[in-house]
């Protein structure tokens, strides 16, 4: 029977399960609506990378002969929603049956579930085979446990998928090899040149959609450089193997100035819209680590984010939710300033981050967590907008994949349901792993007065604030042992010099 199969932005893969078995007289139905542009104010890269990619998708179904409905945002007729236009293109197509794969956000599944009540069409709701983890799966492994840690998740999906096992055993008799992974990146060590992508005429058609109807949304279109077709992702999957993933491991979380890719791969936003598959990322690098191309503390780290912290994040964004997004356990309530939005503070690492993030759509995680993150953390800013900035800003960002990275590995704000601690540094993380220190106007080494940077200042005052919440963490034993020890006076003016730079911070307005 004739079918309508209903592929959304991020589901840009031949192999989707909403393709699975099409049959001559299916139509494939693809749109852009306002509605997925303004939930939140969006970056205006990020949108255009959508859509680009989107585009390209679309063209090479239609090139292989596949009848494809693309509704884009311009079209007068558009109604701006999913809903509306699946509605519509039941209209002109009269299915049989209309067939998704279910979404990356509660929201839309919700969505999804009610056209099942509203169409007078049956909706068939299929997984998502692009994670190697189904819900259920993540549930009975959950089921039981007092503790949910990544790193026995991690273990298990190892077992499961056979990346890095020799036998039963890891390879080279371990799982985890971070201890080599953080390494400060010397002066001597130059980043590889990337490769760039040429603006074709279907992208270039959107940055003048993007530019002309997102204009006063945050970030800049200027040298639109990324991979936006399967055909450039797969080279930008290839140059990564083979050219960064060496090195990637030793200097993973490194920082410099004016340097924001250095050896990490940037390829997160292609792997969460569907351009690569994560099984066929895994598999190269496995295959390096194999042929003695790169080293197991690259490959391991590399396979860990994705098999390990990508699959786990989404078990946990779906077994939490809905509610998982109102968490706020540390009972932050504090505006987030004016320069997440400006990138005008004195504070040269917040500086770079945001200048980047501006150009880019893109940090990398070590920025996100222990620089942005933590600033987040030591000032107390309110989860959801916390949440909405970090959905805002990156390119790579979905509810299932921001909403618990924020709510519990930056904010700490579900109480420790996954993270062992709060994720809190002073300056000294800062200094030690970038560049960023030696141009500020604040110095890591001074923790009082003039000159004295924030982090220490705001890292002490968190440390004493949740004293009643957080001294009976095992692992935070030692951090309130030395807070136990410093002189009264000291802690007493550490506070109030923190307080003072909280209060002088300019709280932004609804963006």
């Amino acid at each position: 029977m004739a079918g309508l199969r209903f592929v959304l932005g991020d589901q840009l893969s031949r192999t989707i399960s909403s393709l699975d078995d099409l049959a001559a007289g299916d139509v494939v139905l693809m749109c852009e609506v306002a509605d997925e542009t303004r939930y939140v104010r969006h970056h205006k890269r990020k949108i255009a990378f959508l859509f680009a990619a989107m585009r390209h998708f679309a063209e090479e179904l239609a090139d292989r002969g596949i009848t494809v409905d693309y509704v884009r945002l311009d079209d007068e007729a558009n109604t701006g929603s999913f809903s509306g236009e699946l509605k519509r293109a039941i209209e002109r197509h009269g299915p049989e049956i209309v067939i998704v794969t279910e979404p990356g956000e509660w929201r839309v599944r919700q969505m999804m579930e009610d056209w099942r009540e509203e169409l007078e069409v049956p909706v068939e709701i299929r997984p998502d085979h692009r994670f190697l983890c189904s819900h259920k799966r993540f549930q009975d492994w959950a089921e039981g446990l007092k503790a949910l840690r990544m790193e026995s998740f991690y273990r298990e999906m190892r077992k499961e998928t056979g990346y890095l096992m020799e036998g039963d055993e890891p390879a080279e008799g371990q799982w985890n090899f971070d201890h080599s992974n953080r390494e400060p990146l010397k002066k001597t060590v130059t980043a590889p040149k990337r490769p760039t992508y040429a603006v074709d005429d279907t992208t270039e058609a959107v940055l003048d959609l993007v530019a002309g109807r997102f204009g006063n949304h945050f970030g800049s279109l200027d040298d639109f450089d990324y991979p936006v077709s399967r055909r450039q992702a797969l080279h930008y999957l290839n140059w990564f193997i083979d050219t960064a993933l060496p090195d990637f491991g030793t200097f993973q979380d490194a920082m410099r100035a004016g340097a924001p890719l250095l050896f990490h791969s940037h390829l997160s936003a292609l792997i969460n819209c569907g351009l690569i598959d994560p099984r066929e990322a895994c598999d190269r690098a496995a295959a390096a680590y194999r042929d003695g191309k790169a080293p197991i503390n690259a490959v391991e780290g590399f396979i860990r984010q994705i098999i390990g912290w990508r699959e786990f994040i989404r078990g946990i964004y779906w077994r939490e939710m809905p509610d998982y997004e109102r968490s706020n356990t540390l009972l932050a309530r504090r505006k987030l300033p004016d320069f997440f939005w400006t990138g005008e503070t004195d504070l040269n690492c917040l500086r770079q981050c945001f200048a980047e993030v501006r150009a880019s759509a893109y940090n990398h995680h070590i920025q996100r967590l222990m620089v942005i993150g933590n600033f987040c953390l030591l000032c107390g800013f309110d989860p959801r907008e916390v949440q909405a900035w970090y959905l805002i800003v990156y390119h790579d960002a979905y509810e299932w994949v921001e909403m618990p990275n924020v709510v519990g590995m930056i904010l700490y704000a579900d109480g420790g349901l996954f993270a062992s601690k709060p994720y809190a540094a002073s300056a000294n993380y800062i200094d030690k792993m970038s560049d960023y220190c030696g141009t500020c106007r604040y110095s890591p080494s001074v923790k009082t007065g003039e000159g004295a940077c924030p982090f220490n200042l705001l890292y002490w005052d968190f440390i004493a604030r949740h004293t009643e919440r957080l001294k009976g963490n095992p692992r935070m034993n030692r951090t309130y042992a030395t807070l136990d020890r410093m002189d009264a006076e000291k802690v007493r003016t550490i506070r109030a010099e923190a307080q003072s730079f909280l209060d002088g911070l300019e709280a932004s307005g609804d963006y």
